[in-house]
Protein backbone atom coordinates (compact mmCIF):
# COMPACT_ATOMS: atom_id res chain seq x y z
CA UNK A 1 0.00 0.00 0.00
CA UNK A 2 3.05 2.52 1.02
CA UNK A 3 5.09 1.73 -2.57
CA UNK A 4 1.61 2.58 -4.39
CA UNK A 5 1.46 5.62 -2.38
CA UNK A 6 4.30 6.53 -3.30
CA UNK A 7 4.91 6.26 -6.70
CA UNK A 8 0.96 7.73 -7.50
CA UNK A 9 2.59 11.27 -5.45
CA UNK A 10 5.96 10.64 -7.57
CA UNK A 11 4.18 10.63 -10.79
CA UNK A 12 1.59 13.12 -10.28
CA UNK A 13 5.08 15.47 -9.25
CA UNK A 14 6.47 14.53 -12.62
CA UNK A 15 3.41 14.76 -14.59
CA UNK A 16 2.68 18.09 -12.78
CA UNK A 17 6.38 19.21 -13.19
CA UNK A 18 5.97 18.67 -17.37
CA UNK A 19 2.55 20.47 -17.16
CA UNK A 20 3.40 24.00 -16.02
CA UNK A 21 0.09 25.49 -16.78
CA UNK A 22 -0.89 23.44 -19.65
CA UNK A 23 -3.95 21.57 -20.08
CA UNK A 24 -2.60 18.96 -22.19
CA UNK A 25 0.57 18.01 -23.62
CA UNK A 26 0.96 15.43 -26.41
CA UNK A 27 4.19 14.64 -25.98
CA UNK A 28 6.69 13.37 -28.17
CA UNK A 29 6.17 9.57 -26.97
CA UNK A 30 4.06 8.45 -29.48
CA UNK A 31 0.29 8.06 -27.94
CA UNK A 32 0.78 9.28 -24.31
CA UNK A 33 -1.00 12.45 -23.73
CA UNK A 34 -0.77 13.81 -20.07
CA UNK A 35 -3.81 16.42 -18.65
CA UNK A 36 -4.05 18.60 -15.75
CA UNK A 37 -7.25 20.18 -14.76
CA UNK A 38 -8.05 22.78 -12.06
CA UNK A 39 -11.71 22.72 -12.05
CA UNK A 40 -14.31 19.86 -12.84
CA UNK A 41 -15.64 20.20 -16.18
CA UNK A 42 -18.81 19.69 -17.74
CA UNK A 43 -19.62 16.63 -19.77
CA UNK A 44 -18.00 16.07 -22.98
CA UNK A 45 -19.15 14.25 -25.47
CA UNK A 46 -15.88 12.70 -27.77
CA UNK A 47 -14.86 8.91 -28.90
CA UNK A 48 -12.37 7.24 -26.87
CA UNK A 49 -9.89 5.09 -29.08
CA UNK A 50 -8.26 1.65 -27.71
CA UNK A 51 -6.42 3.57 -24.74
CA UNK A 52 -5.66 3.31 -21.21
CA UNK A 53 -6.10 5.98 -19.23
CA UNK A 54 -4.35 6.18 -15.67
CA UNK A 55 -5.53 8.69 -12.73
CA UNK A 56 -2.25 9.88 -10.52
CA UNK A 57 -4.91 12.55 -8.64
CA UNK A 58 -8.49 13.21 -8.59
CA UNK A 59 -11.51 11.61 -10.09
CA UNK A 60 -13.47 11.13 -13.80
CA UNK A 61 -16.57 9.92 -14.70
CA UNK A 62 -17.52 8.16 -18.13
CA UNK A 63 -20.67 6.99 -19.90
CA UNK A 64 -21.09 4.60 -22.41
CA UNK A 65 -24.39 4.07 -23.40
CA UNK A 66 -26.52 3.29 -20.07
CA UNK A 67 -23.39 2.70 -18.06
CA UNK A 68 -21.14 4.46 -15.87
CA UNK A 69 -18.06 3.97 -14.92
CA UNK A 70 -16.30 6.40 -12.12
CA UNK A 71 -12.58 6.41 -11.79
CA UNK A 72 -10.10 7.38 -9.82
CA UNK A 73 -6.51 7.15 -8.34
CA UNK A 74 -6.84 3.65 -7.28
CA UNK A 75 -8.21 2.62 -10.41
CA UNK A 76 -7.64 2.77 -14.09
CA UNK A 77 -9.61 2.93 -17.19
CA UNK A 78 -9.27 0.74 -20.04
CA UNK A 79 -10.78 0.73 -23.73
CA UNK A 80 -10.55 -1.71 -25.62
CA UNK A 81 -11.82 -0.63 -29.04
CA UNK A 82 -12.98 3.06 -30.64
CA UNK A 83 -16.31 4.28 -28.82
CA UNK A 84 -18.63 7.60 -28.25
CA UNK A 85 -18.77 8.45 -24.92
CA UNK A 86 -19.95 11.01 -22.46
CA UNK A 87 -16.79 12.50 -20.03
CA UNK A 88 -16.86 14.64 -17.40
CA UNK A 89 -13.72 15.52 -14.26
CA UNK A 90 -15.32 14.93 -11.22
CA UNK A 91 -12.53 16.26 -8.36
CA UNK A 92 -10.02 18.62 -9.59
CA UNK A 93 -9.10 22.22 -7.83
CA UNK A 94 -6.20 24.74 -7.86
CA UNK A 95 -4.76 23.15 -4.42
CA UNK A 96 -5.40 19.56 -5.59
CA UNK A 97 -5.46 19.49 -9.48
CA UNK A 98 -6.34 16.29 -11.28
CA UNK A 99 -3.41 14.67 -13.01
CA UNK A 100 -3.87 12.05 -15.84
CA UNK A 101 -2.03 10.09 -18.82
CA UNK A 102 -3.63 8.70 -21.45
CA UNK A 103 -1.97 5.55 -23.78
CA UNK A 104 -2.69 5.03 -26.73
CA UNK A 105 -2.26 0.67 -27.06
CA UNK A 106 -1.63 0.02 -30.42
CA UNK A 107 -3.60 -3.24 -30.84
CA UNK A 108 -0.63 -4.75 -33.58
CA UNK A 109 1.33 -4.64 -30.48
CA UNK A 110 -1.23 -6.62 -28.27
CA UNK A 111 -1.18 -9.44 -30.54
CA UNK A 112 2.64 -9.46 -30.84
CA UNK A 113 2.43 -9.67 -27.43
CA UNK A 114 -0.15 -12.07 -27.11
CA UNK A 115 1.60 -14.38 -29.26
CA UNK A 116 4.93 -14.31 -27.05
CA UNK A 117 3.18 -14.85 -23.78
CA UNK A 118 0.98 -17.10 -21.88
CA UNK A 119 -2.24 -15.15 -20.03
CA UNK A 120 -4.88 -16.70 -18.02
CA UNK A 121 -8.04 -18.56 -19.49
CA UNK A 122 -10.75 -15.49 -18.80
CA UNK A 123 -13.90 -16.23 -17.04
CA UNK A 124 -15.59 -12.79 -17.37
CA UNK A 125 -18.77 -12.25 -18.73
CA UNK A 126 -18.49 -13.13 -22.62
CA UNK A 127 -20.52 -9.85 -23.20
CA UNK A 128 -18.44 -7.36 -20.95
CA UNK A 129 -18.30 -3.81 -22.51
CA UNK A 130 -15.07 -2.72 -24.15
CA UNK A 131 -14.74 -0.51 -21.44
CA UNK A 132 -13.60 -0.93 -17.71
CA UNK A 133 -12.18 -0.33 -14.52
CA UNK A 134 -9.34 -2.32 -12.85
CA UNK A 135 -6.91 -1.90 -9.81
CA UNK A 136 -3.99 0.56 -11.01
CA UNK A 137 -1.42 -1.87 -9.09
CA UNK A 138 2.17 -0.91 -8.01
CA UNK A 139 3.69 -2.30 -11.33
CA UNK A 140 1.73 -0.62 -13.55
CA UNK A 141 2.10 2.70 -11.48
CA UNK A 142 5.84 2.33 -11.81
CA UNK A 143 5.97 1.31 -15.47
CA UNK A 144 3.78 4.85 -16.68
CA UNK A 145 6.31 6.53 -13.94
CA UNK A 146 9.26 5.24 -16.29
CA UNK A 147 7.69 6.46 -19.48
CA UNK A 148 6.74 9.39 -18.48
CA UNK A 149 10.37 9.89 -17.05
CA UNK A 150 11.66 9.84 -20.79
CA UNK A 151 9.84 13.34 -21.62
CA UNK A 152 13.09 14.51 -19.25
CA UNK A 153 15.48 12.70 -21.34
CA UNK A 154 14.73 12.69 -24.90
CA UNK A 155 17.92 11.24 -26.14
CA UNK A 156 15.96 7.74 -24.74
CA UNK A 157 12.65 8.05 -26.22
CA UNK A 158 14.03 6.10 -29.07
CA UNK A 159 15.62 3.17 -27.51
CA UNK A 160 13.23 2.39 -24.08
CA UNK A 161 9.75 4.32 -24.75
CA UNK A 162 8.83 1.30 -26.85
CA UNK A 163 9.94 -0.88 -24.05
CA UNK A 164 8.37 0.72 -20.99
CA UNK A 165 4.99 0.57 -23.42
CA UNK A 166 4.94 -2.90 -24.05
CA UNK A 167 5.67 -3.48 -20.36
CA UNK A 168 2.57 -1.63 -19.69
CA UNK A 169 0.57 -3.18 -22.13
CA UNK A 170 1.68 -6.55 -20.76
CA UNK A 171 0.49 -5.54 -17.33
CA UNK A 172 -2.78 -4.66 -18.89
CA UNK A 173 -3.44 -7.52 -20.30
CA UNK A 174 -2.72 -9.88 -17.20
CA UNK A 175 -5.15 -7.89 -15.05
CA UNK A 176 -8.72 -8.20 -15.24
CA UNK A 177 -9.94 -5.97 -17.14
CA UNK A 178 -7.15 -7.26 -19.99
CA UNK A 179 -9.40 -9.72 -21.17
CA UNK A 180 -11.60 -7.89 -23.19
CA UNK A 181 -8.61 -6.04 -24.69
CA UNK A 182 -7.00 -10.06 -25.46
CA UNK A 183 -10.20 -11.38 -27.37
CA UNK A 184 -10.13 -7.78 -29.42
CA UNK A 185 -6.91 -8.89 -30.31
CA UNK A 186 -7.47 -12.13 -31.21
CA UNK A 187 -7.96 -12.92 -34.74
CA UNK A 188 -11.23 -14.52 -35.28
CA UNK A 189 -12.44 -13.93 -31.92
CA UNK A 190 -16.27 -12.23 -32.21
CA UNK A 191 -14.81 -9.45 -30.50
CA UNK A 192 -12.26 -9.05 -33.16
CA UNK A 193 -14.79 -9.27 -35.73
CA UNK A 194 -16.69 -6.45 -33.64
CA UNK A 195 -13.86 -4.04 -33.95
CA UNK A 196 -13.25 -4.54 -37.71
CA UNK A 197 -17.41 -3.17 -37.61
CA UNK A 198 -16.42 -0.31 -35.26
CA UNK A 199 -14.30 0.67 -37.73
CA UNK A 200 -16.03 0.20 -40.57
CA UNK A 201 -18.65 2.46 -39.27
CA UNK A 202 -16.03 5.38 -37.94
CA UNK A 203 -14.68 5.49 -41.66
CA UNK A 204 -17.81 5.35 -43.44
CA UNK A 205 -19.48 7.19 -41.17
CA UNK A 206 -21.36 9.54 -43.89
CA UNK A 207 -22.84 6.85 -45.54
CA UNK A 208 -26.16 4.51 -44.97
CA UNK A 209 -25.97 1.95 -42.68
CA UNK A 210 -27.63 -1.42 -43.24
CA UNK A 211 -27.61 -3.70 -40.21
CA UNK A 212 -27.79 -6.82 -42.75
CA UNK A 213 -24.45 -6.14 -44.62
CA UNK A 214 -22.39 -5.09 -40.95
CA UNK A 215 -23.51 -8.72 -39.83
CA UNK A 216 -22.27 -10.18 -42.82
CA UNK A 217 -18.82 -8.17 -42.54
CA UNK A 218 -18.64 -9.79 -39.22
CA UNK A 219 -19.29 -13.44 -40.74
CA UNK A 220 -22.90 -13.64 -38.50
CA UNK A 221 -26.50 -13.85 -38.16
CA UNK A 222 -28.58 -10.23 -37.82
CA UNK A 223 -29.26 -11.21 -34.45
CA UNK A 224 -26.23 -12.60 -33.47
CA UNK A 225 -24.08 -9.24 -34.59
CA UNK A 226 -26.85 -7.19 -32.58
CA UNK A 227 -26.21 -9.51 -29.39
CA UNK A 228 -22.68 -9.30 -29.67
CA UNK A 229 -22.47 -5.19 -30.86
CA UNK A 230 -24.52 -4.22 -27.81
CA UNK A 231 -22.48 -6.33 -25.23
CA UNK A 232 -19.59 -4.76 -26.47
CA UNK A 233 -20.20 -0.97 -26.88
CA UNK A 234 -23.39 -0.67 -25.06
CA UNK A 235 -25.57 0.57 -27.82
CA UNK A 236 -27.26 -0.71 -30.95
CA UNK A 237 -25.34 0.01 -34.32
CA UNK A 238 -27.30 2.71 -35.86
CA UNK A 239 -26.96 4.26 -32.08
CA UNK A 240 -23.41 4.43 -32.09
CA UNK A 241 -22.74 5.63 -35.66
CA UNK A 242 -25.48 8.57 -34.10
CA UNK A 243 -23.43 9.12 -31.95
CA UNK A 244 -20.20 9.49 -33.66
CA UNK A 245 -21.77 11.49 -37.16
CA UNK A 246 -22.75 13.93 -34.22
CA UNK A 247 -19.18 14.56 -32.41
CA UNK A 248 -17.74 14.87 -36.15
CA UNK A 249 -20.41 17.20 -36.94
CA UNK A 250 -19.78 19.14 -33.86
CA UNK A 251 -16.06 19.61 -34.66
CA UNK A 252 -16.35 20.57 -38.21
CA UNK A 253 -19.16 23.38 -36.43
CA UNK A 254 -16.26 24.68 -34.09
CA UNK A 255 -13.28 23.89 -36.07
CA UNK A 256 -13.89 24.52 -39.83
CA UNK A 257 -16.90 26.99 -39.03
CA UNK A 258 -19.70 25.49 -40.86
CA UNK A 259 -23.52 26.13 -40.27
CA UNK A 260 -25.72 23.68 -39.03
CA UNK A 261 -27.43 22.18 -42.42
CA UNK A 262 -23.54 21.83 -44.01
CA UNK A 263 -22.45 19.85 -41.24
CA UNK A 264 -25.57 17.81 -41.31
CA UNK A 265 -25.14 16.76 -44.88
CA UNK A 266 -21.19 16.69 -44.66
CA UNK A 267 -22.11 13.24 -41.90
CA UNK A 268 -24.64 11.76 -43.28
CA UNK A 269 -27.97 13.31 -42.60
CA UNK A 270 -30.38 13.92 -45.62
CA UNK A 271 -32.28 16.23 -43.21
CA UNK A 272 -30.92 19.37 -41.82
CA UNK A 273 -33.93 19.62 -39.15
CA UNK A 274 -33.75 15.62 -38.31
CA UNK A 275 -30.27 16.52 -37.85
CA UNK A 276 -30.89 19.80 -35.78
CA UNK A 277 -33.32 17.86 -33.47
CA UNK A 278 -31.09 15.07 -32.62
CA UNK A 279 -27.84 17.17 -32.24
CA UNK A 280 -30.27 18.98 -29.26
CA UNK A 281 -31.27 15.77 -27.59
CA UNK A 282 -27.71 14.51 -27.52
CA UNK A 283 -26.16 17.81 -26.35
CA UNK A 284 -28.65 19.94 -24.88
CA UNK A 285 -28.56 22.72 -27.28
CA UNK A 286 -29.14 23.72 -30.87
CA UNK A 287 -26.11 23.95 -32.95
CA UNK A 288 -25.62 27.67 -33.13
CA UNK A 289 -26.29 28.02 -29.26
CA UNK A 290 -23.92 24.94 -28.75
CA UNK A 291 -21.24 26.31 -30.63
CA UNK A 292 -21.65 29.73 -29.37
CA UNK A 293 -21.51 27.95 -25.20
CA UNK A 294 -18.19 25.95 -26.25
CA UNK A 295 -16.21 29.35 -28.00
CA UNK A 296 -17.34 31.49 -25.08
CA UNK A 297 -16.04 28.87 -22.49
CA UNK A 298 -12.92 28.62 -24.80
CA UNK A 299 -12.38 32.74 -24.60
CA UNK A 300 -13.00 32.84 -21.04
CA UNK A 301 -10.36 30.06 -20.26
CA UNK A 302 -7.50 27.22 -21.79
CA UNK A 303 -10.33 24.81 -23.94
CA UNK A 304 -9.05 22.47 -26.47
CA UNK A 305 -11.49 22.25 -29.21
CA UNK A 306 -12.33 18.69 -30.98
CA UNK A 307 -10.38 18.35 -34.37
CA UNK A 308 -13.17 15.99 -36.70
CA UNK A 309 -12.36 12.52 -35.77
CA UNK A 310 -11.31 13.31 -32.08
Amino acid sequence: MQQTTELRAALCRRIDALLGRQEKLHTAIAGLTLIRRVRPTAPSCITYEPSLALIAQGRKEVILGDQTLIYDQSRYLLTSVDLPILSRIRAASAAKPFIALALRLDIPTVREILSRSQFPVSHSPPLRPAMATAETTPEILDACYRLVGLLSQPREIPVLADLFQREIIYRVLQGPAGARLRAIATLDDPCHRMARVIHWIRTHYAEPLRVQDLAGLAGMGVSTFHHHFRGLTAMSPLQFQKQFRLQIARALLLTHHMDAASAAFAVGYESASQFSREYRRFFGQSPIRDVRSLRAAAANATVLLPEPGD
